[in-house]
């Protein structure tokens, strides 16, 4: 049975989304809404969205039925990138009774005064993306380890594939004074680290644009963000997520390199090995500048992890492009691959390109690079196999061990200590396992001592 004011939420997609709803549960949590678990029933249910995938659109259908199954009279309200790209979609699902759109998410508590069934089709206030135009802080609480913090919104970027622009709008971003406040309050909660979101985070600085004479400039830059960051007292680790070649400069990897915070570990997008279809894509780099990166990363720390995004069947992908890609990625020195299966988005200029790729080809193209990022991270936990690493212990995991993660974002298990969870330890890497994903296991040598600046 719902429980009176009762909300429950559903997240789809990035780590930027999980900041967002953690924001928007503690708008309800202000308002006197009880925060309840998705299948307990709740009075209302915010599922918030993406759509970097036709996926991601099914899954959206999904949740819907199931909320309704657990709170048959639920009031169903769906925020997030589907919201804004394909609200009268949305508002003609059966169940939904409100869709809210980039700007009118966060003012979701003047929408549900009235927790009536819709009549039909949901109500929509989507309005134009362009009315996205602030940034909006968000963090994510809950897991006791880790918090996601949202630096950065929305993107300038033109990528043929993307709609992230159409949903989220321009590239905005917080302050650094803003940031570091939130940084020191997520300390105040306990958590041990947290992990750098945005839309495209290397963009920072968008919004706080200052006036020098006749010219304005950024307020600060990414690498602004992070010396700063890295005074916060607290919080023993700073992960950065995804982030730009271009943007990714090697005045950040040096600062990485040195600091005692910011862990050995970069997420950079490539999309592609080959430099027609990077032009195709309109993306802002070579594979040259890419591979000058990792080769910069890999020269400072030996030891960092690189995982790498990559699209496959992209239209007008030949053999030849796909296997100059395969080449490319199996020469770098990489540890993982995100491999996505090309697929075409609504009002985006690679849907009209001629040439697409049979879907059987994507596919086989898939499961060859998922097959060699296996290989690349076997081939990464194997160099660090009889090493010893600090790793933040997270849970249990179904076989009862412990398990979590290095600086270098190795996955470990150890024997089961709930006392270890939320804490820092030393781990002896001692053998690679292979169950639904590697992981390392490793004996507890000793608490670490990390030092707060």
């Amino acid at each position: 049975m719902a429980t009176p004011l009762s909300v429950a939420f559903y997240t789809l997609g990035c780590k930027l989304n999980y900041s967002e709803t953690s924001s928007l549960s503690r708008l309800f949590e202000d308002a006197g809404y009880s925060v309840v678990d998705f299948e307990t029933g709740a009075n209302v249910y915010v599922i918030n969205t993406c759509s970097v995938t036709d996926f991601a659109d099914r899954k959206c259908r999904q949740i819907v039925r199931r909320a309704l199954r657990f709170s048959p009279n639920a009031f169903i309200v769906v925020v997030g990138c589907y919201a804004q790209l394909k609200p009268q979609e949305i508002a003609e699902i059966e169940g939904v009774d409100l869709v809210l759109g980039a700007a009118q998410k966060f003012q979701i508590l003047d929408y549900i005064d009235d927790l009536s069934k819709a009549q039909g089709k949901g109500m929509i206030q989507a309005g134009a993306v362009s009315d996205a135009n602030q940034f909006v802080q968000a963090f994510s609480f809950g897991d006791r380890t880790r918090s996601f913090l949202k630096v950065q919104d929305g993107c300038d970027y033109k990528c043929s594939f993307c709609t992230i622009p159409q949903a989220r709008g321009k590239s905005r971003s917080d302050t650094v004074e803003s940031v570091v406040i939130n940084a020191q309050a997520i300390a105040q909660m306990g958590v041990k680290e947290i992990v750098l979101t945005g839309v495209n985070i290397g963009d920072f600085g968008n919004g706080t644009e200052v006036i020098e004479g006749t010219k304005t400039k950024k307020e600060a830059l990414f690498i602004d963000l992070i010396k700063e960051l890295d005074k916060v007292a607290g919080i023993e680790r700073f992960r950065i997520s995804s982030i730009e070649p271009n943007l990714l400069t090697e005045e950040i990897i040096d600062f990485v390199a040195h600091s005692q915070r910011f862990a050995p570990h970069f997420h950079i997008p490539l999309q592609s090995g080959n430099d027609r279809q990077l032009k195709m894509m309109r993306r802002r780099y070579t594979r040259d500048l890419y591979a000058q990166r990792v080769a910069w990363i890999k020269s400072k720390m030996p030891h960092c992890c690189i995982g790498v995004d990559v699209i496959v069947g992209f239209p007008d992908e030949t053999n030849e492009d796909f296997l100059e890609t395969y080449r490319f990625l199996s020469d770098l020195d990489i540890s993982y691959l995100h491999v996505f299966t090309y697929s075409e988005r609504a009002n985006t200029p690679a849907a009209e390109m001629e040439n697409p790729i049979p879907m059987h080809v994507r596919r086989e193209r898939n499961e060859m690079l998922r097959i060699l990022s296996d290989k690349k991270l076997r081939h990464f936990y194997q160099q660090h196999l009889n090493s010893s690493r600090p790793a933040l212990v997270e849970a249990k995991n179904e076989s009862g061990k412990m398990y979590g993660f290095t600086d270098n974002y190795i996955k470990v298990e150890i024997p089961a200590d709930e006392s270890l969870v939320n804490q820092i330890i030393t781990v002896d890497l001692n053998q690679i396992q292979q169950a639904e994903e590697l992981t390392v296991q490793a004996a507890v040598l000793q608490l670490a001592a990390i030092q707060t600046i």
